[in-house]
């Protein structure tokens, strides 16, 4: 019986090639998409999870609570010690401070270096206790000791072979910003990709306080917190996570002010929500991946949905082969088991060229999320709980694409199908058809919706005026913080003729790098119950970035001990000032120092436009320049950078030379979202796709069961257009009812999506009228070769059986 379904089920998809590839095509294109996402969201969702006590680590995270609650990831430095030290509960806890931009080098025996490698979000240092609390393999060193002396450091393979090659790198030194050397103790084998520890040099923690006094100082500054300071916990196995949050008013008891207490609360985050919680600086979100899941269920069901119309539509045609089976003795289940074998046939074989089509797309889907160091291998789907998901995915397929259809066509009448007697309404119902076509329509109008809102977003935040000049804005690196070898690179930059002015600063007014602290205003001994952003800038910053002065003055010197500082908007409407020119004059403590404030500049965006602008302060620190920023003519682009090149490299002979435009830190903001757009975009075209081969198999089927309609209505003085009326209105209405549900559904999904930022755009009616527009012209397209064709047909040739 198998070897007769097989060999029948050959023989009719050889018969009906045209319907036959369709069909495999349609199939393929959504089971492609629906592995790709799988990959995708399976990589998200398996960030951390290969640590042996996954379940049982946690990251302490703060919260302050001042007028707006804010969230950090950082917390003090002496918390894991204090952790350790007084509560037994905890198992074990470690510290990890990335650094950022810095440059390790290899020195050279006669003084100088043989090789510099300027390194960000690749150096850390840590707490030996560290590799006690994650799963790190070791190829040399001890896990207990490397980390256990200050300037030691241990480097990951990749890394070991970037410093050294292949030459032993035990032992060997590296040197840290040119003024710390670090002695090599231990070499890791390289991380998985799905992980957030992802450095690649540890340096031992006991090396912190010797980088400087104000460093060491801040060991007992418990209100001092930098994002990129950590610290981890393991709770001994079947502790509950409360027993950890109950430990922490104790400390803030001990270690804060009655006032400061107030603020500060500390929070225990599972390791398995650090990869995703935006507030603590998540990478993705998981609305985001169960929105891509989504995606890939809507993508298999289109394509389902495009082989149910086809199989009914067709049906027609084998109506006499069912007559005949079921004349000769074949049962209505012997039939359906038959077509449910042609359905698997055709879905193995869709299962094998999506297969294809999905390694064939594999680089670029590695390339769309290279920010996550992401490589993609269906040897994923190998794994035994994606093995079983694949294969009930299969399954679930084969029962939605074949059951229906094989119901309908083992329940044809047999003397109805021998007489060909059969019509469209009893071959699956002509109204289920139109809404299984409904629904692809629903679909399809739903991406094209998605897709315009999400260009229209990221065209807005991209072209939004951010209250600064960014154009042809160039940044380098400041090594220094002598102030006369800043002034040195200043003049000399300047003698450049495309450079039109030179400024320097701890960052651009819109960067990922902000600080935020807290301050004393005027003559008040509270702190104000709001925290400020702190940005560092010289007397070029101002007009350089062509912020605007609403009162008051720009600086008049570059000296630090004026203690000058200019604030923005924000900052006068929070005190409550009911101008700019009343806080001129004040006094402001910031950073335990106090300032005048001299003069007041324009509000401008300091982040993404997910968050509103907040009070800043801008103030003079020489030893805080981070970053020359150059105003710089476009013309002739390449030679100016070589020359700023090789004005740098002339006094920093040591440093890394390396620059960034405005435009590119800005669009480091909206990473997740281009991605997202990329998707959605290559998504929208395959749904679009799925649906044409689907409404090209309908329209065939409805042409030729209408051959012999049109013949009778040609031959009673029917034009082209009356016939051609007969489709277009068929398709219509199914297109009107498809955008009746996919507009509301998709003004509701993107307004939700629209929530995360404070400024955004309104969901207008143009992308309705686009959406609809579109699907109407990609409908035409689809149906009208075989609508003209039919309606171009001799009737004579559909009336002669007559």
């Amino acid at each position: 019986m198998l070897k007769n379904y097989l060999t029948i089920t050959f023989r009719t998809l050889l018969r009906y090639r045209t319907y036959s590839l369709l069909n495999i095509l349609g199939l393929a294109v959504g089971l492609a998409c629906g592995i790709l996402i799988f990959l995708v969201v399976e990589f998200q969702l398996s960030f951390d999870t290969h640590h042996s006590k996954a379940d049982r680590i946690y990251r302490i995270v703060t919260k302050l609570t001042h007028e707006n609650t804010t969230y950090s990831r950082g917390t003090p430095k002496a918390l894991a010690d204090v952790l350790r030290r007084d509560y037994p509960l905890i198992e074990t806890a470690a510290r990890i401070k990335r650094v950022r931009g810095c440059v390790l080098s290899i020195p050279a025996a006669n003084g100088g270096f043989l090789k510099k490698f300027q390194e960000d979000r690749t150096v850390g240092f840590a707490d030996p206790q560290l590799f006690n609390v994650f799963d790190f393999q070791w190829r040399i060193g001890n896990p207990q000791t490397s980390l256990s002396k200050p300037n030691s450091a241990v480097l990951t393979d990749k890394y070991a072979r970037k410093y050294f090659g292949e030459a032993n790198p035990i032992g060997r030194t590296l040197r840290l910003d040119n003024q710390l050397n670090l002695t090599v103790t231990g070499i890791l084998k390289d991380h998985p990709t799905t992980t957030n520890l992802s450095d690649e040099v540890y340096i031992s923690y006991s090396t912190v306080p010797s980088l400087s006094e104000q460093v060491a100082q801040s060991f007992q500054n418990w209100e001092n917190l930098d994002s990129e300071e950590m610290t981890y916990v393991t709770l001994p196995e079947g502790t509950p996570a409360q027993r950890l949050e109950a430990i922490f008013p104790a400390i803030i008891r001990k270690q804060y002010t009655a006032e400061s207490a107030k603020i500060y609360q500390y929070h225990a985050q599972p390791l398995s929500d650090v990869h995703f919680n935006s507030d603590y600086g998540g990478r993705i979100q998981l609305k985001l991946l169960y929105a891509m899941g989504f995606v890939g269920l809507f993508l298999v069901l289109a394509a389902c949905i495009n082989f149910i119309n086809m199989a009914t539509a067709h049906a027609l045609r084998r109506s006499k082969e069912v007559g005949v089976r079921k004349a000769m003795g074949s049962t209505r289940g012997q039939l359906f088991w038959q077509f449910m074998s042609e359905t698997a046939l055709i879905t193995l074989a869709a299962v094998a060229l999506a297969l294809g089509a999905a390694q064939a797309s594999l680089p670029l889907v590695s390339k769309a999320m290279a920010v996550f160091n992401a490589t993609f291998s269906l040897t994923a789907l190998l794994e035994p709980k994606s093995l079983l998901l694949f294969l009930l995915l299969i399954g679930f397929v084969i029962g939605l694409a074949g059951f229906y259809p094989s119901l309908i066509l083992s329940g044809f009448n047999p003397i109805a199908a021998l007489r060909r007697k059969m019509t469209t309404d009893q071959v699956g119902g002509i109204s289920v058809r139109r809404g299984l076509v409904v629904v692809q329509f629903f679909i399809t109008q739903l991406f094209v919706i998605s897709v315009l809102v999400i260009m229209a977003q990221l065209r807005y935040v991209r072209t939004m005026n951010l209250g600064f000049t960014r154009e042809t804005v160039l940044t380098i690196p400041m090594p220094s913080a002598d102030p006369v070898k800043q002034e040195t690179l200043r003049n000399r930059l300047l003698q450049i003729s495309a450079i039109q002015n030179v400024a320097f600063g701890s960052a651009p007014p819109a960067s990922q790098s902000i600080n935020e602290t807290t301050f004393t205003y005027d003559n008040r001994a509270e702190p104000e119950k709001f925290e400020t952003k702190t940005k560092v800038g010289d007397m070029r910053y101002v007009p350089l970035f062509d912020l605007k002065l609403l009162a008051g003055r720009n600086f008049l010197t570059n000296d630090t001990n004026t203690h000058e500082l200019i604030v923005n908007e924000m900052m006068v409407k929070r005190l409550g000032l009911k101008s700019p020119g009343d806080i001129l004059g004040k006094r402001i403590n910031v950073w335990e120092a106090s300032h005048t404030v001299v003069g007041v500049v324009n509000d401008f965006h300091v982040n993404s436009l997910r968050k509103g602008v907040t009070p800043l302060v801008l103030f003079k620190n020489f030893s805080e320049n981070r970053m020359a920023a150059l105003k710089i003519s476009p013309k002739n682009l390449p030679e100016t950078l070589r020359q700023v090149e090789a004005t740098w490299n002339g006094l920093f002979p040591e440093q890394v030379f390396h620059y960034q435009f405005m435009d590119e830190i800005l669009d480091r903001f909206y990473t997740a979202e281009t991605i997202m757009l990329g998707f959605a975009q290559v998504f929208s075209l395959i749904a679009i796709l799925i649906g044409c081969l689907g409404l090209y198999g309908l329209i065939s089927f409805m042409a030729e069961s209408k051959l012999k309609e049109i013949g009778v209505r040609k031959v009673l003085g029917a034009s082209v257009w009356q016939i051609l009326w007969l489709f277009g209105r068929e398709f219509g209405r199914l297109i009107l009812l498809g955008f009746l549900v996919a507009a509301p559904v998709g003004w509701w999904l993107m307004s939700a999506w629209l929530q995360d930022y404070t400024y955004r755009i309104q969901i207008e009616w143009w992308v309705f009228g686009v959406t609809i527009l579109l699907a109407a012209f990609i409908t035409l397209a689809t149906v009208s070769f075989q609508s003209i064709k039919a309606a171009l047909m001799n009737p004579v040739k559909s009336l002669r059986s007559e």
